[in-house]
């Protein structure tokens, strides 16, 4: 069912290898950049023709350029959101961008008479909140007010929650689903790349004293965006939600597959583990740090049967995810080994 669509975020990991997967399969595709002088270095990296790929400067936070960026699509992939590597200063940092930018998307999206809409949620809108919890489904949802919540888990849920509020009661013909990623890694294009892989990357330069009682789902980035193009393609999704996670891994278990398969690369990985009270002491000084000792120990399972049940959708081992990730950032001389 190619077509054309609009895909928010272009510049992006996610976004990346979506226009590369649509592009394949036939799809014209219109992107949203917040910056044109980044054009045809995005469009480098992802290899899709000026004949297949136009860019558009869009904002999340205003309205200029998202009329003409949607302009004759029949679907939108909105992958767009703020994800900051530091702390930020106040919560609506993030959660304004990311809750306007649904919204604003979503209206512009159902005026030029969109037809299906697929939103890049997250697991943060899932998994947090539900104290003595371990495995979670797209029935649950993230209790912002809960203890120890951090703004981008907030800004994820509650930008989830005001999509969805808003289809109910003004998309009109619009068909939306969300997809919501756990930790995504992946083979790497550039030096623009998630939090998530800064993890792997900060572990192969020996940054990393040891390893803190975290840990993630792992999915990856190839697997998001079949995931993503399955929920655009099959029939009836309105109101669909999709995890999409592998198996939840600590960071120690990361840096073992890294050790393992590495060999001397992995040389500067950390083998030792850091107890709790030495974390929360670097807290004390790292903003960075203080927004995660809630998560200690915690474990966030996310359940994915339903994407493979209603889209067949499939996985493929976290530790080829792991793996790659580190080969791309070696190969591509973004870490010295």
């Amino acid at each position: 069912m190619a077509g054309t669509i609009l895909v928010t975020g272009g510049s992006g990991f996610i976004a990346g290898y979506l226009i590369r997967q649509l592009a394949a399969e036939g799809w014209t595709i219109n992107a949203t950049i917040r910056a044109l002088a980044k054009a045809d270095k995005v469009r480098g990296l992802i290899g899709v023709p000026e004949t297949q790929l136009r860019f558009f400067a869009a904002d999340l936070t205003s309205d200029a350029g998202w009329a003409e960026a949607v302009a004759g699509c029949s679907h939108v992939a909105h992958v767009a959101s703020p994800f900051p590597a530091a702390a930020v200063k106040h919560e609506d940092e993030l959660i304004v961008p990311a809750c306007e930018g649904a919204l604003r998307a979503l209206r512009f999206a159902r005026d030029a008479g969109v037809r299906r809409f697929v939103m890049t949620s997250s697991m943060a809108a899932i998994a947090y909140g539900h104290e003595g919890r371990s495995r979670f489904t797209e029935a649950d949802w993230t209790d912002v007010n809960a203890r120890d919540i951090y703004p981008y888990v907030k800004s994820k849920t509650i930008a989830e929650r005001a999509a969805r509020d808003w289809v109910a009661a003004e998309s009109g013909a619009l068909e939306f689903c969300s997809v919501n990623p756990s930790a995504v890694l992946g083979p790497v294009w550039g030096d623009d790349f998630s939090a998530s892989i800064e993890v792997v990357k900060k572990m192969l330069e020996g940054a990393l004293p040891g390893y803190p009682r975290l840990g993630f789902g792992i999915v990856d980035v190839r697997d998001v965006a079949d995931l993503h193009v399955r929920a655009l393609n099959a029939p009836d999704m309105a109101g669909e939600r999709f995890v999409c996670s592998g198996p939840f891994y600590m960071m120690a278990e990361v840096g073992r597959v890294l050790r393992e398969h590495l060999g001397p690369e992995a040389r500067k990985v950390p083998t030792r583990n850091l107890p709790d009270f030495l974390v929360r002491l670097f807290a004390l000084f790292d903003p960075v740090v203080r927004q995660v000792t809630g998560e200690l120990g915690k474990i966030r399972d996310g359940d994915s049967s339903h994407a493979q049940a209603v889209l067949g959708w499939e996985m493929r081992p976290a530790e080829v995810s792991i793996v790659d990730t580190a080969r791309s950032l070696i190969d591509l001389g973004l870490v010295k080994v």
